[in-house]
């Protein structure tokens, strides 16, 4: 086997991404005209007229002169190598997910169309399938079509119309598109001697014997296959990734392969939109159901298949880059509370690496700054920002009060000493005391109109946590180009443990759907797999996660987070069931937790904390809202993209 791939992998791409060594990143090298031409007449001879390209590309949504360079520089190396075929993902040149930015701005629809019309110009022999966004020109309807272009001899051969479009999860297609009407002639393109059957995305995950609940009537590849007999199925997507998506992702193509006997090859987008992070692992499936090529994980790449063999005697050029590790384990996995979260661990670091990269590049930013205060929350997201956007690019900042410990002190600063980025320390206990002076004025006035005070009340911990979040915005508007980060995780916005502009403010909230458990497994998991090994000191992974906001006048030592809430592994396990199973408090109760099997116990007890949870929850709704943008990382998400609750709402958690 031989990996041609690689060779051209880095001439192609816009940014730079971590290799398989974290926390290294090689830079991206220039190939000079005679090393173009040595590795194009290297490669020519191994490729067929059926040879496809998958282009494996991170779009930039409404770039759309961005997108046009780096598809047209893609289809200079496909036509240069004459292969018979080159894929986008779906959407390519406008950018997906496209929001409500293409109702506000159909300019630049008529803008994907334009250089869709002047990449056409640069095509040749090679079919290139691009996706787009498409006016629709009938008279009902929405205003348009999710659209792949065929193009070749320098015109458009002919456009596909998405059919299928999801409104689940973080999909919310039919807001802005056309389900288009199914004609199979429609979608066959000639690829050398192959016939293709060309789908979009979603319309390849309509399979009746498949799933169990399928969401549509209707089956594009079954109509396809049986009507047209196509040699293989292309599938232009751009699927998100999240926990559990590549066992139902390989699960169900490699199903639909060996039912039709028909090769499915899927070309997907990588890079991240917000909150939507995109793994790529575009892949060619053979007749038998069997994964015969895979591109890499969350780097671009110019993915080369050959879904025909030239002859027996040919050398395989087909490659299958590994998988995050882990994932391959999870591909039969039961659904299944489990603390064993090692086999989502590397990608849950790519998906989170990456987010934040194209977030910072694609938005103008190059420099973040965070609080650290010695906790697991702030180290492990001060590792995944140094790992992302180099240590010289981030600044942490210890911000103690009375409250905090010593160790806390010493424990922020070896984390930073290790990972070398830039570290200050700021007390902030004069500014705890202005501000409480001048809060107790203001409180003695409105008591003469409001006597119903509450005896006991949350401000001086409030305080503190705005205050370090005014320093960390005071930063970002005295440095250009810098962020400052949200550091609250999945666990305690649940339960409105976090404050609302303190630990909860930021351009960027990297582990805002990171459970406290997991967070725990991914900061061993980082210390042991980075090129810097150890950076997160032993003491922030043993000592029990607390805020140093209050004292606990039980034992007149800081107030710890499980003391005020309940313990995380049980905690987690509740927000895993309400995600994924969706019990009700009374279903949960006829449950066995995994902390029950280990612990003793009571029923009183278990009752206790789940009133608790729910009652929390509910009052936490308003905090979800207003949290910056995170990466979706698991199989279900509080995460506004995906979930929407009304905060004014009264649910009865029976």
């Amino acid at each position: 086997m031989i990996d041609i791939t690689k060779i051209i992998k880095q001439e192609l791409s816009e940014h730079e991404f971590c290799g398989n060594n974290f926390g290294e990143t090689p830079a991206p090298s220039e190939l000079s005209a005679d090393e173009k031409k040595e590795i194009i007449n290297k490669i020519k001879p191994l490729l067929t007229p059926e040879t496809i390209v998958l282009a494996q590309v991170d779009p930039i949504v409404g770039d759309i002169e961005y997108n046009f360079n780096k598809a047209k520089k893609y289809i200079e190396w496909a036509n240069e190598l004459k292969v018979g075929a080159i894929a986008f993902p779906e959407l390519f040149l406008f950018g997906y997910p496209v929001f409500d930015i293409i109702d506000r701005y159909p300019k630049l629809v008529e803008k994907n169309i334009e250089y869709l019309e002047k990449l056409a110009k640069f095509t040749g022999k090679t079919k290139v399938l691009i996706g787009f966004c498409e006016f629709n020109r009938f008279y009902i309807g929405k205003r348009y079509f999710n659209s792949v272009a065929v193009l070749s001899n320098k015109k458009i051969e002919t456009i596909i119309r998405k059919t299928l479009l999801p409104v689940y999860s973080e999909f919310n297609d039919a807001r802005y598109f056309q389900s288009a009407e199914f004609d199979s002639k429609e979608r066959i393109v000639e690829i050398g001697k192959i016939r293709a059957g060309v789908v979009i995305c979603e319309e390849n995950w309509a399979d009746k014997d498949f799933f169990d609940h399928p969401v549509y009537s209707f089956d594009p590849v079954d109509k396809i296959i049986k009507e047209q007999k196509p040699d293989i199925i292309i599938n232009c997507s751009s699927s998100p990734t999240r926990a559990k998506k590549e066992q139902l992702l390989h699960n169900m193509l490699s199903f639909v392969s060996k039912k039709y006997e028909t090769p499915i090859c899927y070309v997907n987008q990588v890079g991240a939109v917000d909150n939507i992070s995109f793994q790529g692992a575009s892949r060619l499936y053979n007749a038998k159901g069997e994964i015969v090529a895979r591109a890499e994980s969350f780097i671009e790449q110019f993915f080369i298949v050959q879904p025909v063999p030239k002859n027996q005697q040919q050398e395989d050029i087909n490659c299958i880059y590994p998988l995050p590790n882990g994932l391959e384990k999870t591909l039969n996995a039961q659904k299944a509370f489990s603390l064993d979260y090692e086999p989502d661990l590397e990608r849950t670091y790519l998906t989170i690496t990456s987010s934040i990269r194209d977030y910072f590049h694609k938005n103008g930013f190059k420099r973040a700054v965070l609080g650290v205060s010695g906790g697991l929350d702030s180290s492990v997201s001060c590792v995944l920002l140094s790992d992302a956007l180099g240590a010289e690019n981030v600044f942490a900042v210890s911000m103690p009060s009375s409250i905090t410990s010593d160790e806390s002190k010493s424990d922020a600063k070896e984390l930073c000493d290790n990972l070398g980025v830039n570290f200050t320390q700021i007390p902030i206990s004069n500014m705890f005391k202005a501000a409480r002076g001048t809060f107790d004025e203001v409180f003695k006035k409105i008591e003469t109109s409001w006597q119903d005070r509450f005896s006991a009340s949350l401000t001086n911990d409030n305080i503190q946590a705005r205050s370090r979040a005014m320093i960390l915005w005071g930063i970002s508007n005295e440095f250009p180009n810098t962020m400052p980060i949200a550091t609250s995780d999945k666990s305690e916005l649940y339960m409105g443990y976090a404050t609302i502009n303190g630990d909860m403010s930021g351009g960027f909230a990297p582990i805002a759907d990171v459970t406290k458990t997991k967070l725990f497994a991914l900061a061993r998991w980082l210390n042991k797999n980075r090129l810097q090994r150890n950076a997160i000191p032993q003491a922030v992974l043993v000592k029990p996660p607390g805020a140093e906001l209050a004292i606990n006048p039980k034992t007149g030592k800081p107030l710890l987070a499980e003391e005020a809430l309940m313990p995380y592994e049980f905690l987690d396990e509740v927000i895993w069931r309400l995600e994924n199973l969706h019990q009700c408090k009374e279903e949960m109760l006829s449950e066995t937790f995994l902390y029950e099997a280990k612990n003793n116990l009571t029923k009183e007890t278990k009752i206790l904390w789940l009133d608790k949870f729910f009652r929390r929850m509910q009052t936490a709704l308003f905090k979800w809202s207003i949290m910056p943008p995170a990466p979706i990382i698991d199989a279900r998400s509080i995460n506004k993209v995906e979930y929407n609750q009304p905060i004014t709402s009264k649910l009865k958690f029976y």
